[in-house]
């Protein structure tokens, strides 16, 4: 069995490790030879970009032996070329200033590997231009970008957006001389977590293809199900002994965890993080969302009062893909981007693009859902937990009373602060996590003939046809009735419950609710 290669984002080092690696230089080779120069690739944390830069670097400085036993091994004639490998996770962006003078650093050094001397009189964009003029000397010059966006997000989640916008300006002006040496340059790859929109970075450079969304590429970074059972066979056989049971029922269960990633909604891959620390620990655990923390996402879904429910199973056009923003960071986008929602599929209509996306799979979802709770009612996670244990144990015995009780006394012990303006969406928003983490088969904001239901909780024996409003549980059945909500349910032989739950704005809590059986 070859090594796990976890924390390792070094092509060589993972070669000379004897680690695995799955072989993604047949892609490589479409991306170098089809007659482009200059990329962009934006994918989630984790996900593998790193090591790709590095196989890049590797393959255009013509370190052939590396790649023995790979397939593009004897494609390609094995050239030299200057290569520029900038990783923004190594760069000084404390601030602009700092920022700027790392990069006058690190042009500094990379001038010094290839013997070459710059004048250290010049801001950072010109040693930028004479770095790339004199390396082009030797051949023309390869420039690999890591990380791009690293020194933005880092002002984004502080909450600096004036200072996120002067890091921009930097990276704009850095980034944009390139365009003005195109004849010195015979590859770009730039890579990132998020898209700030073409016209905002790379304005200056608006020769770089996105390749993030093109099915031909969509499998270069994240395993496919083929690839997972031929390099890993050996770890799913021994993980599939450890636990008892059939590889085929273990790869099903791996399916449901880790899969379901896409970016072109044809083909799915599987989180790289989550199945090397599978493989590695035997145990199914939310891997890659405990890897960073999605704080930032949290604080904008409160501060927005965004409704969670509407980030499931939701629809976008493809103007979305490139709504990034700073001034207003659309939830979805950046939701996307951020690796906790994927294309699931997309269908055309009237020659417009309908992308149907949402969460990748169970490791993601349920981590997303649970760290919202948490954050949603200020609680720890022992704590959480211990409210979600005696909730599902009510729905689980069927007592839809004890149930609103549980939920009584969750919302008595929430700080009064939290609350938001008194809106019936925080309300709501708390209610479907409970179901969702509960593992309850709910839906939100059902759409009927003449109406939406605010949710349908269906169980082995009842389905609750639930509405919620600010004021009095009684205006909620009225309105079940009214609205004729049941109607759609009459064909299931199952017990028909309306649960109506009024919120009383001044206890802050449920004020009272009604059950009654169809």
């Amino acid at each position: 069995m070859k090594n796990l290669p976890i924390g390792i984002q070094t092509f060589s080092k993972l070669i000379e490790g004897n680690s695995v690696y799955v072989d993604k230089t047949e892609i490589i080779y479409n991306l170098i030879s089809s007659g482009k120069e200059y990329y962009f690739l934006s994918r989630p944390r984790r996900f593998g970009k790193s090591v790709l830069i590095s196989t890049l670097a590797e393959l255009f400085r013509g370190n052939k032996e590396l790649f023995k036993g790979l397939w593009i091994y004897d494609q390609i004639e094995w050239a030299p070329y200057p290569v520029i490998h900038i990783d923004f996770s190594l760069i000084d962006s404390k601030t602009p200033d700092k920022l700027e003078k790392s990069l006058e650093s690190f042009l500094d050094k990379t001038a010094k590997s290839y013997h070459v001397s710059l004048d250290k009189k010049k801001s950072h964009k010109e040693s930028f231009i004479e770095l790339i003029e004199k390396l082009s000397s030797k051949n023309k010059v390869v420039i690999l970008i890591d990380e791009y966006d690293k020194p933005i997000l880092e002002f984004l989640e502080k909450g600096k957006i004036d200072t996120a916008n002067e890091t921009r300006e930097v990276l704009k002006s850095f980034f944009g001389v390139m365009k003005g040496l195109d004849p010195y340059i015979r590859f770009v790859f730039i890579t990132g977590v998020s898209k700030f929109s073409r016209v905002s970075i790379f304005s200056d450079l608006n020769n770089v293809v996105d390749i993030t969304l093109m099915e031909k590429f969509s499998t270069l970074l994240g395993y496919t199900e083929p690839e997972l059972r031929h390099y890993f066979s050996l770890y799913i056989e021994v993980l599939a002994q450890k636990r008892g049971t059939a590889p085929e029922a273990l790869l099903k269960k791996i399916q449901e965890w880790y899969n379901g990633y896409s970016w072109d909604g044809v083909n799915f891959v599987y989180n790289p993080f989550s199945i090397l620390n599978l493989f590695n620990t035997g145990s199914f655990e939310n891997f890659w969302f405990s890897s960073g923390s999605p704080g930032f996402l949290l604080k904008l879904l409160k501060n927005r009062k965004d409704e969670i429910m509407d980030f499931e199973n939701i629809t976008a056009k493809s103007y979305i893909f490139d709504t990034y923003n700073l001034e207003n960071l659309d939830m979805v986008s950046l939701l996307f981007q951020t690796g906790y929602l994927t294309i699931k599929i997309i269908t055309i209509e009237d020659d417009e693009k309908n992308y149907r996306l949402s969460y990748p799979n169970r490791e993601v979802r349920v981590s997303f859902f649970y760290h919202l709770f948490g954050d949603f009612i200020q609680k720890s996670m022992s704590k959480s937990m211990r409210v979600l244990d005696r909730i599902t144990a009510s729905i689980k015995a069927g007592n839809i009373e004890l149930f609103l009780q549980e939920i009584q006394s969750l919302f008595a012990s929430i700080p009064y602060q939290i609350f938001i303006e008194e809106k019936e969406s925080y309300y709501h928003s708390v209610v479907y996590l409970i179901l969702k983490l509960i593992g309850a088969d709910v839906r939100c904001e059902v759409a009927t003939n003449i109406g939406r239901i605010d949710a349908v909780l269906e169980t082995g024996e009842h389905i609750y046809i639930m509405e919620f409003k600010m004021g009095n549980a009684a205006e909620a059945i009225k309105q079940i009735k009214d609205m004729k909500y049941y109607e759609a349910y009459l064909g299931s032989e199952k017990k028909k419950v309306f649960l109506g739950v009024g919120f009383d704005p001044e206890k802050r809590n449920v004020g009272d609710y009604l059950v009654e059986n169809l």
